[in-house]
C-alpha cells in the first residue's frame, strides 16, 4: 500500500501563469491596508488571501495572470493613502499557499497570524 501523500498540480493544471506571496512592511496595519487590496485583487480577477501579521507587516497571497499579479504588486508598493510601504518583498508561491486556506477561486481577508 502507497503511503499517503498529496501531490500538488503544477501551474499548467492550476490554470494560474502566476502565484506570489508578498510581505509588506511600513506604515501597513491600521490603514485599511487588507481591504485596499483586496479590492484591487478582485478587480483584476485575481484570487488569494491578505492578512496582518503580529510584527506589523502584511502578508498576502496573489494567483492569477502574470500581467494581473505585477500590476497589484506595484498597486501594493504605493498602497492606500494612508499607508507607508516601506518594503516590499515578493517570493514565489505555490498552490499550496491557496489550497491551505480554501482561496481558490476567490480572495479573503485573513485573520491576523
Amino acid at each position: 500500500m502507497r503511503p499517503n501523500v498529496r501531490v500538488w498540480p503544477n501551474m499548467a493544471m492550476t490554470g494560474f501563469e502566476k502565484i506570489v506571496r508578498i510581505e509588506v512592511g511600513g506604515r501597513v496595519q491600521g490603514v485599511g491596508f487588507r481591504a485596499f487590496v483586496q479590492r484591487h485583487a478582485e478587480a483584476r480577477g485575481i484570487v488569494g488571501w491578505v492578512r496582518n501579521r503580529a510584527g506589523g507587516d502584511v502578508e498576502a497571497v496573489f494567483a492569477g495572470s502574470e500581467s494581473a499579479v505585477a500590476a497589484l504588486c506595484e498597486v501594493c508598493r504605493r498602497g492606500p493613502a494612508q499607508a507607508r510601504v516601506e518594503r516590499l518583498d515578493v517570493f514565489e508561491a505555490g498552490c499550496a499557499t491557496l489550497e491551505e486556506v480554501g482561496a481558490i477561486g476567490r480572495f479573503l481577508q485573513l485573520a491576523t497570524e
